[in-house]
């Protein structure tokens, strides 16, 4: 079994496999999207490879950090911008 590393998402505690991403990690606490756009439409990762910058998060508390290419350590939080 592959080592778990503890996370915080919006506060709330996650333990996730180590070398997840944080928009992985997000998908498996069930959160669906990480911000709003302009608009205020709901805007959640999308391809995966950080082209579309729709997986921003704050991430001890730096803005805009791309979800889908930081790789979650212990003891990350991580706050959606929804």
């Amino acid at each position: 079994m592959a080592d778990l590393v503890r996370v915080t998402v919006d506060g709330a505690p996650l333990a996730v496999p180590a070398f997840t991403t944080v928009a992985a990690a997000l998908a498996m606490a069930g959160v669906s999207a990480t911000r709003r756009s302009a608009t205020g439409a709901p805007r959640a990762a999308l391809c995966g490879m950080g082209v579309c910058q729709e997986c921003r998060v704050k991430v001890d508390g730096r803005e805009h950090v791309l979800g889908c290419q930081t790789v979650c350590r212990e003891g990350l939080s991580i706050e959606t911008m929804r």
